[in-house]
C-alpha cells in the first residue's frame, strides 16, 4: 500500500533511482515505477534499475576535468549512483568504469532494500496525479507517457502567449539530436579566422574560417572517409533525421565535392578582410554563452566518432588546437525544451509539484542524468517536508549545468553535458589552462560544501 506523504517517481534509470534514494535517504517515503519487465524497451537488456545501456564509463574523475568535479559534487551530496560504481570500478585509467551487471544489481539491491523504498513493476501512460512527482524515463520515454506529456506542454504554452512565441522553433518533445560539436572559445587561433556575418547584416556575430580550394578538398575527402559510430538496432535515422535541417556534414559532403560549398560551408556574402576575396569555404562557429566561452560549429551535427571528429575538424584554419566541450552527435533521444518549462529547482513551471530529471531534461550522459536526479530528490523530499526547493549555486557544476538547460535560448536548445565553458569565469583570469582548472574546481566544490552545509 502506498504511504499517505510519499514522493511518486517514474523511471528506474539513473536519474529516477537517484531520486528515489535522496528522497528516501531524507526521510520520505517513495514509491518508484519502472516498466521493465512488464514493458521492454528496445536498448534495455534486464529489468535492473541504473541499467547502462551503451557505454560502461561514467567518465573522468580527475578533478581537473568537467566530469570529475561533478562526480566530486555528487559524491559530497551522497549519491548512491557514485557509491555503487565505486564498488563495482573496473581498470579505466582515470575513468570511472565499472562491471555494468554488477553495478546494477548494486543499485537495484541498495533502492529495493531501503525500508522508505517501494518499487513497483509497472507501466505509467499517464502523468500521475499524485505530488510531488518526479518524471525521470529518459531517452525512451514510452509513447504513451510522451503523448501526456505533450498534452501538458501544449496547454501549458498555449495559457502563456509570451511563451508561446518564444516556443517558436523549439519542439514539445524531440526524438532525435542533430548537435554541433561546441568548442573552447580560447582554443580558437583568432589570427586565422575573422568576425562577420554574411552580406554585412547582424554585426559581427560569427567568426568565419576560410579555407582555400587545396585546404576544403583535403577536409571533404578526410570527412566523407571518416569513421563513424554505427546506428543501434532501434534507430532509423534516414526516416528520422536526414532531412535538410540537420543532415549529418558528412552525410552532406557525402552527395560530392560541391555539396557543403551550398551548405554549411558555404562561402556566399562574406569577404576575407585579409585577401579582400571570398574563400572557396568558410567554417562558421557562432557564440553559444552570455560570457564567451564557448562556440558552436555551426550545422556541424555529425555521427563521426569523438577520435574522427578531432582529427578532421581540427584540420579546419584556425581550430588546429581546437578543445572540445561538447562532441557532435545524431542519435534517439527524447528530452523536452527545458528552458521553456522548468525552473532551475527542476520543477514544472506551470504544476510546482512536478519534476523532471534525467535526459529526458536534456542533458547529456550518465553523470549529468544522475546529478539532476540527485537534486530532483532532494527538492521533491523537501516538498513533502515543507521547505522551498533549492538549486545549487551557479559556480557549482551542477548548478551551472542546471542553468544552462532551464535558460538557454528555447530555440537553440539542445542537451548539454557537463563543461567548464558553463561556469562562471574567475574573478581574477588564469592564463594556464590546468591551473584554471584546478581554480575552478576548488572554487566549485568549496561552494558546494558551503552550500549543503545549509540545505542539503
Amino acid at each position: 500500500m502506498k504511504p499517505k506523504a510519499c514522493v511518486t517517481i517514474v523511471g528506474g534509470g539513473l536519474a529516477g533511482a537517484e531520486a528515489a534514494w535522496q528522497a528516501a535517504e531524507r526521510g520520505v517515503p517513495v514509491c518508484l515505477f519502472e516498466m521493465r519487465p512488464t514493458a521492454g524497451t528496445p536498448a534495455h537488456q534486464t529489468d535492473l534499475l541504473a541499467e547502462l545501456v551503451c557505454s560502461n564509463s561514467l567518465k573522468s574523475q580527475e578533478l581537473t576535468s568537467a566530469s570529475g568535479l561533478l562526480h566530486g559534487e555528487a559524491e559530497r551530496l551522497g549519491s548512491v549512483i557514485q557509491q555503487a560504481a565505486r564498488a563495482h570500478a573496473v581498470p579505466a585509467g582515470t575513468a570511472l568504469a565499472v562491471d555494468r551487471t554488477a553495478f546494477a544489481h548494486e543499485v537495484t539491491r541498495r533502492i529495493g532494500g531501503h525500508p522508505l523504498v517501494t518499487v513497483v513493476r509497472e507501466e505509467v501512460t499517464e502523468i500521475p496525479v499524485e505530488r510531488p512527482v518526479v518524471i525521470a524515463t529518459g531517452p525512451l520515454t514510452s509513447s504513451p507517457l510522451a503523448e501526456s506529456l505533450r498534452r501538458l506542454f501544449r496547454a501549458h504554452l498555449e495559457e502563456r502567449p509570451s511563451q508561446g512565441r518564444a516556443a517558436e522553433g523549439a519542439r514539445l518533445l524531440s526524438f532525435y539530436d542533430a548537435i554541433s560539436p561546441i568548442l573552447a572559445t580560447e582554443s580558437v587561433d583568432r589570427e586565422k579566422i575573422f568576425a562577420a556575418s554574411r552580406y554585412g547584416k547582424g554585426g559581427d556575430d560569427y567568426w568565419n574560417c576560410p579555407m582555400t580550394d587545396e585546404e576544403y578538398t583535403a577536409f571533404w575527402r578526410a570527412l566523407v572517409e571518416a569513421e563513424l559510430y554505427p546506428l543501434h538496432d532501434f534507430e532509423n535515422l534516414e526516416e528520422a533525421c536526414f532531412f535538410e535541417g540537420c543532415l549529418p556534414v558528412e552525410e552532406s559532403a557525402r552527395r560530392g565535392r560541391e555539396a557543403l560549398l551550398y551548405g554549411p560551408l558555404k562561402p556566399v556574402g562574406l569577404t576575407d578582410p585579409r585577401t579582400g576575396r571570398r574563400p572557396c569555404a568558410v567554417v562558421q562557429l557562432r557564440h553559444e554563452d552570455k560570457a564567451g566561452q564557448m562556440v558552436n560549429m555551426v550545422g556541424f551535427q555529425t555521427r563521426l566518432r569523438r577520435a574522427e571528429q578531432q582529427r578532421v575538424f581540427r584540420m579546419i584554419p584556425g581550430l588546429e588546437q581546437a578543445e572540445f566541450f561538447r562532441y557532435g552527435s545524431i542519435h534517439r533521444n527524447t528530452y523536452i525544451p527545458a528552458p521553456l518549462l522548468l525552473e532551475p529547482t527542476l520543477q514544472f513551471r506551470g504544476d510546482k509539484g512536478l519534476f523532471f530529471a534525467g535526459q529526458l531534461i536534456g542533458v547529456e550522459g550518465y553523470l549529468e542524468s544522475m546529478a539532476s536526479g540527485l537534486l530532483a530528490g532532494i527538492n521533491a523530499a523537501r516538498l513533502v517536508q515543507g521547505f522551498e526547493p533549492v538549486t545549487p549555486p551557479g559556480d557549482t557544476m551542477l548548478g551551472a549545468l542546471l542553468t544552462y538547460v532551464t535558460s538557454t535560448d528555447p530555440s537553440r536548445f539542445q542537451p548539454m553535458n557537463a563543461n567548464f565553458g558553463l561556469l562562471p569565469p574567475l574573478e581574477v583570469p588564469v592564463r594556464d589552462r590546468q591551473k584554471r582548472k584546478a581554480a575552478l574546481a576548488e572554487r566549485s566544490l568549496k561552494a558546494m560544501e558551503a552550500w549543503i552545509r545549509i540545505f542539503a
